[in-house]
């Protein structure tokens, strides 16, 4: 496995890549931010250590070499010549992606069909549209970059949640929401509407040391230049200490609190989160010091009729500033009308975040 480093692009969700920079900076890198992700510089183990501890970023992109090409021709000569061996296995199928933007290569479509006839003649590999292995071609001003997508499935799939509520938060966006707010794994957090429980998981696991990656396999444990011996030691070498039970998450169905309360047994942080089925009216203040409360409650956009959101709204705003003084309360909502009806004292809104065709926004205060 060579140790020349490369450039590496850390995807992440439209409006979440600060507290992704944050977090890439608090794991030893120096990001640099660009359109759709940040990038980093780094090595083979940086990819592994990426994939398995980064909990805001959407996926792994290993950017292993790159050529001008001004032709189709040019194109053909030089993909035969790129040393794909090094990092693909020819006995494992490739997927073959390519965008064209500001070229004299426009046709995407052909510059796709230049790069799988080189990998199957060169390389000897099979080209399959279901492969798991994925090269990323983008020809931009005439510069031909090709990735390799080392994650596989999103990276928000963590490989312990199976049940899932409807319009469920992403655990990449949790994360980041979270981080948003100031959480740093020592104050208590608090969902009033749990869901499947992705809010007070994500931060039990922040507060544990978990690494994200843990419980799932990736793309890259599939290529050339990977070591397992090297990479069970990377994943052994992280030492999770579960937190004290300061994690409280409720929800007024019963079924989804059974499903948070799964969900979580899976990620081995059952046993510091406490779920109680409870509608938002009856929500106590629990026995510890002021901490976050977050919530993702519906809006509007899900259910139909906005109207009794806003009562709802309100309900919940006085409810807060009467039983949680001192506490700090994040809302993500894509309906200003609706966090203002909670008449608390924003801050100004976070920026808009793209979810599932909605664009979302957190609103928070500061301490009650």
């Amino acid at each position: 496995m060579s140790d020349d480093p490369f450039d590496i692009f850390v995807v992440a969700t439209p409006g979440l890549e600060a507290p992704l920079a944050a977090e890439l900076r608090a794991l030893g890198w120096e990001p640099e931010t660009q359109p759709g992700g940040l990038t980093i510089r780094g090595t083979w183990r940086d990819v592994w250590r990426a994939n398995l501890m980064l909990r805001g970023a959407t996926r792994i992109l290993a950017r292993i070499g790159s050529f001008r090409a001004l032709h189709l021709a040019q194109l053909d000569k030089r993909a035969r010549k790129f040393p794909w061996a090094q990092v693909l296995r020819p006995d494992l199928p490739v997927r073959v992606e390519a965008t064209c933007r500001a070229s004299r290569i426009y046709h995407a479509g052909a510059a796709r069909q230049r790069i799988e006839r080189a990998l199957r003649e060169e390389l000897g590999a099979e080209i399959t549209s279901d492969a798991a292995m994925v090269v990323k071609v983008r020809i931009e001003d005439d510069l031909v970059t090709i990735s390799l997508d080392t994650t596989g499935e999103s990276l928000h799939k963590r490989g312990h949640k199976e049940a899932v509520a409807k319009a469920p938060m992403r655990e990449t966006m949790a994360a980041m929401f979270l981080r948003e707010m100031g959480y740093d794994g020592s104050q208590p957090v608090l969902d009033p509407m749990c869901g499947s429980g992705t809010f007070v998981i994500e931060a039990a696991e922040m507060a544990a040391g978990m690494a994200p990656g843990r419980s799932r396999r990736f793309a890259f444990e599939q290529l050339a230049s990977f070591e397992r011996a090297e990479w069970d030691g990377m994943r052994k070498a992280v030492k999770p200490q579960l937190p004290a039970p300061r994690f409280f998450g409720s929800d007024r169905d019963a079924g989804a609190v059974r499903m948070s309360i799964a969900n979580a047994e899976r990620a081995g942080v059952a046993g510091c989160i406490r779920f109680e089925q409870c509608q938002i009216g009856d929500l106590e203040r629990p026995d510890c010091p002021p901490g976050i409360v977050v919530v993702n409650p519906p809006y509007g956009a899900r259910i139909g009729n906005k109207g009794p959101l806003y009562g709802l709204h309100a309900a919940m705003g006085e409810m807060f500033r009467d039983r949680f003084r001192g506490w700090r309360i994040g809302i993500v909502t894509s309906d200003a009308g609706l966090a203002k009806a909670t008449g608390l004292a924003w801050q100004a809104p976070g920026p808009i975040v793209a979810h599932g065709g909605l664009k979302i926004r957190l609103w928070q205060t500061g301490p009650l």
